[in-house]
């Protein structure tokens, strides 16, 4: 069973929340990659997280909404390397990144108006792109 994940702020991702399976990867190792079982997949159950409060789970589960499986637990995979202990790490790694972005909530926009000289810039381009396409026009000249 692997080790609990600890993030920033009291979030603890426990031991039995984790479930750990390897497999053979592909990619760079040559014949090792034929007898070793190098990549790894980590298993989160969601609801076992410890220390989030709602809206950063709800955050969490729209950042990780492609990798959830049909019970609802993250499946995250790691073949980077040729090591399998490598592999846990980043797997690892990556359960503690998207946990660390949950956490953060956004950023409040703040409406702004345009200034006077962007009005200014914006009629003036107007008024250019209008004065170039009356250069276009076709006079037809009537005769009498």
């Amino acid at each position: 069973m692997p080790d609990p994940i600890f993030v920033e702020g009291g979030i603890l991702v426990p031991a039995n929340a984790l479930e750990m399976s390897t497999s053979r990867a592909s990619g760079p190792g040559g014949q090792n990659v034929n007898k070793v079982a190098s990549k790894v997949e980590l298993r989160v159950n969601l609801e076992l997280i410890q220390g989030m409060d709602a809206l950063s789970r709800q955050r969490l589960r729209r950042l990780i909404a492609k990798r959830l499986d049909r019970t609802g637990k993250l499946v995250v995979t790691s073949e980077r390397s040729r090591d399998q202990y490598r592999n846990l790490v980043d797997a690892r790694r990556k359960i503690h990144d998207w946990i660390s972005r949950a956490v953060v909530p956004p950023k409040k926009r703040i409406r702004s108006l345009p200034n006077q000289a962007a009005k200014e810039r914006r009629l003036a381009a107007k008024r250019l792109t209008a004065r170039r396409k009356v250069s276009r026009r076709h006079v037809v000249e009537i005769e009498d």
